[in-house]
């Protein structure tokens, strides 16, 4: 028993050094002179740093070389690396390009600007550095063998709010074609200002048109104060999300039209062919209020077109949906449901959407009451971002089960499963990418620090 203050400090000191891993990303394979394959894997970490009294977030890559069917050889490559400022960011389907959302320091106080970037790493391999920029201005940024080929100022552009970062609704999408980005912003609003706000007129106005606006975004006047309804619990910057798609070639971007204005679409990615894009919508009604951790809020599965604006239902719509993944081949998705309005994080199905049959079916149902040994059904707050195998038809996710959690591979067309961590040490693993069926996961117990 800790006796006195100082120790209880200094054990705090001791334990705040544990880096927690948060997520992971593999590389496109390399074939060398010999004719084996390596491949690189991009790592983040957090950790709070009690001097600067701030979580740090740092970046390290690893070196993979495989044959094919196992793991030959991995190991570090290099030092950490801090990264700094950086919200979002994304490998493009190819592992050539990576766009990064950063908030960017503006010379305005108390403002902040966002950058998308984008990049391009020697090989195709991530790039540990790329990242968005501070105050807070939102900037892509598009980077090309390690030469940053984009920086966008979105905020410059005035087309949105603020980007989402969060994984409720937030997303940054490449397309198949890896020329267009999508993401989710907040609405954009109208100027508001007090009715006794008065401007200096402009030279060459009479005192008629002092006053009176002739633009068509002219602030609107008394409603400075007026209440917008938000999404609470960590989300309270959340009200109106629009989809957004920015040009990579072009540097423009367009607000996407057609979803319905009782709906806010987040999870966001490109349809199979790039013609319209895939979102979850939530219910408003009967309130916002309440989204973080409630997976039982009344939404569903849509697909809106791009070049008509139509909005399809591709899910029931009295249920509560989440997390939806393409498959490698875009043949299927898979998303997460449950009833709408029943327990909070209540035990989910899987369900399976075929883009080319419109055939929804059910791979896994719910578990009623979890027998040892058994799979104990899904409980988990999303599926990893990566889930499918190369085949297609196979998917790995990780699921509580009593006081550990485990990984399991499902599979789609006969609704088995086969637990991976079986005869693995008892504690917590997490699924954080599979690609090409190399899985990469995190493991932790009370006793032990988070391990890749």
């Amino acid at each position: 028993v800790l006796s006195s203050v100082e120790e209880i400090a200094e054990l705090y000191r001791e334990l705040s050094q544990h880096p927690g891993l948060s997520a992971a990303c593999l590389g496109p394979d390399v074939t060398t002179q010999y004719g084996g394959k390596y491949c690189s894997l991009y790592t983040e970490w957090s950790q709070r740093d009690l001097a600067r009294a701030e979580n740090v977030k740092f970046c390290r890559q690893y070196l993979i070389f495989h044959d094919g069917a196992s793991v030959v050889y991995s190991g570090p490559a290099g030092t950490c690396s801090e990264i700094k400022d950086e919200l979002l960011s994304r490998e493009s389907p190819s592992g050539v390009l990576k766009a990064v959302l950063r908030k960017v320091p503006s010379k305005e106080k108390e403002k902040e600007k966002q950058f998308l970037e984008v990049r391009r790493g020697p090989g195709g391999g991530p790039d540990p550095h790329c990242s968005l920029g501070p105050p807070w201005h939102l900037c892509p940024q598009v980077w090309d063998q390690n030469r940053k080929v984009k920086s966008i100022d979105l905020t410059a552009l005035d087309k949105h709010g603020s980007v989402y970062d969060d994984d409720q609704f937030g997303c940054l999408a490449w397309s198949h074609s890896e020329t267009h980005l999508l993401y989710v912003a907040e609405k954009k609003r109208p100027k508001a200002e007090s009715f006794f706000q008065s401007k200096a007129p402009e030279l060459g106005t009479s005192d008629e048109d002092a006053g009176r606006p002739g633009k068509d975004d002219a602030p609107l006047k008394g409603e400075q104060f007026v209440y917008r309804e938000d999404w609470g619990e960590a989300l309270s910057t959340r009200s109106v999300p629009v989809l957004c798609v920015l040009d990579v070639e072009g540097s423009s971007i367009s607000v996407l039209e057609g979803v319905p204005e009782h709906l806010s679409p987040g999870q966001a990615f490109w349809s199979p062919d790039d013609t319209g894009v895939v979102f979850v919508g939530w219910w408003h009604e009967p309130f916002r209020l309440g989204l973080r951790h409630c997976t039982n809020r009344r939404s569903a599965l849509f697909y809106v077109d791009l070049t008509g604006g139509r909005c399809e239902l591709l899910s029931e719509d009295t249920r509560a949906v989440w997390s939806p993944r393409l498959s490698p081949d875009r043949c299927r998705i898979v998303y997460l449901e449950n009833d709408a309005l029943g327990p909070h994080q209540q035990c989910s199905r899987l369900r399976m959407y075929d883009w080319y049959t419109k055939h929804t079916s059910t791979v896994l149902e719910a578990v009623p009451r979890q027998a040892w040994g058994a799979f104990p059904g899904i409980y988990c707050g999303a599926l990893p971002g990566l889930c499918w195998a190369a085949d297609s038809r196979r998917l790995v996710l990780d699921t509580a089960q009593r006081s550990q959690q485990d990984v399991f591979v499902v599979d789609t067309v006969t609704g088995t499963t086969t637990s991976l961590t079986a005869d693995a040490p008892q504690g917590s693993w997490s699924v954080l990418t599979i690609d090409r069926d190399i899985l990469v996961a995190r493991f932790s117990t009370p006793s032990c620090p988070p391990t890749l």
